[in-house]
């Protein structure tokens, strides 16, 4: 019966006109978006409420990724620094920088990428130099600090989103700001500005639908609360000192044979 109704849901006129609407309002990014908002109207269609929150997640997944994050979503321990980081600049928010921290590492702040990405925002050691600074006040600067880590994923994304502005504004690239931004981090500026856009490869375009794609969970639209890999290493048990045993006893010498 769900399925029927969701069948039913996507057939109606009004669904396929914010289908054509998404689209339209994605441009490039509407041809990949669309088998995703299809899922989320049949998802959707059984009912009123569950409707309802297939309207959320579409709006979500076309909008700024500027929404209130979750706590829910993110291990406790790194809400602040996620919060800080998405306040660093108006073109990001906190739920773009969960979203790519889910992306990247699963939250795993002690993960090493196939090319050499360290942490967990998987900076390239280059990106962290640059940007990298002691954020948890604890001495030093490391890429496996995960609240140095995502302050400095954070600065990279502004400094990013500064320079795909400019090509906007001059007319050598088109689209969304976020969504330039997100394809600079994943490549470089200049792939962004030769494409005039997002470039046409499947790991770039690929990384921008699924970051937005996640930003539904990040507001807590329909999503569960996860579990998490833990965020410091696990401390090394003590072991526990055991007494020596005692020797066999030596036979009396009165002992019966």
């Amino acid at each position: 019966m769900g399925a029927v109704g969701g069948l039913g849901c996507l057939a109606s006129p009004a669904v396929l006109l914010g289908t054509v609407v998404v689209v339209i309002i994605l441009g490039g990014l509407g041809v990949l978006l669309y088998p995703l908002i299809v899922l989320i109207q049949l998802f959707g269609g059984g009912g009123t409420e569950p409707a309802i929150e297939a309207k959320k997640v579409v709006e979500v997944l076309q909008g700024d990724g500027k929404g209130e994050l979750d706590p829910a979503q993110v291990p406790a321990d790194l809400l602040e620094s996620i919060k800080a980081a998405g306040a660093l600049c108006e073109a990001i928010g906190p739920v773009v920088v969960a979203a790519q921290l889910d992306r990247e590492s699963g939250f795993d702040p002690n993960k090493v990428g196939p090319e050499g990405e360290e942490g967990i925002s998987q900076l390239a050691p280059a990106v962290f130099t640059q940007f990298g600074e002691d954020d948890d006040d604890n001495g030093k600067v490391s890429a496996f600090d995960a609240a140095d880590s995502i302050m400095a994923q954070g600065r990279h994304l502004c400094a990013l989103a500064g320079e795909v502005q400019g090509l906007v504004d001059s007319g050598q690239a088109i689209g969304t700001v976020l969504d330039l931004t997100l394809a600079a981090y994943n490549t470089n500026v200049e792939a962004v500005r030769q494409a005039g856009g997002i470039p046409a490869v499947n790991r770039t375009t690929g990384y921008v639908v699924s970051i937005r794609a996640m930003f539904a969970k990040y507001e807590g639209i329909g999503a569960p609360p996860p579990s998490f890999p833990p965020t410091t290493p696990p401390a090394t048990p003590t072991p526990t000192p055991t007494a020596p045993s005692s020797p066999d006893p030596t036979p009396s010498p009165n002992a019966s044979p």
